[in-house]
């Protein structure tokens, strides 16, 4: 499972150290997509083949579905992880989702988040602020 959060700047090629908890969990494959809120996220093969398994399970003829399958496979990149446990991210995503250098890697149950660093801290500031409200409506 994923866990925990990281501060990390990415190096002028683009390429992010993983944390080794990550690392470990990643394996030396993984798939990185448009995520939710202005991140990416980032799938070991197990995860991203559950992923998928959830989109084909939708039923094409609804419009939502559509948009939300041809948005998500549209982002998508398979990455290799080197054996020093960096990862290259794909210049067209930094852009297009708007993350500098720094940033913060998140692990979230099934997958890796990638946030811009700014990003984070507005979406953590907001987040908390009703945190308890909002558990209280899950059946947690």
């Amino acid at each position: 499972m994923y866990f925990g959060s990281f501060n990390h700047t990415l190096d002028e090629k683009g390429r992010l150290s993983m944390p080794r908890k990550f690392r470990d969990l990643l394996g030396e494959k993984a798939y990185i997509l448009k995520g939710y809120e202005g991140s990416l996220s980032i799938y070991d093969q197990a995860s991203f083949a559950n992923y998928i398994a959830a989109l084909t399970s939708l039923p094409y003829s609804h419009k939502d579905a559509r948009d939300v399958q041809r948005v998500a496979l549209s982002s998508a990149y398979e990455l290799e992880v080197d054996r020093v446990g960096r990862i290259s991210l794909p210049s067209m995503l930094l852009t297009k989702y708007a993350i500098s250098r720094n940033v913060v890697v998140v692990g979230v149950v099934d997958h890796v988040e990638i946030w811009d660093k700014t990003k984070w801290e507005e979406y953590l500031a907001n987040s908390e602020k009703d945190f308890e409200e909002k558990s209280e409506h899950l059946p947690l």
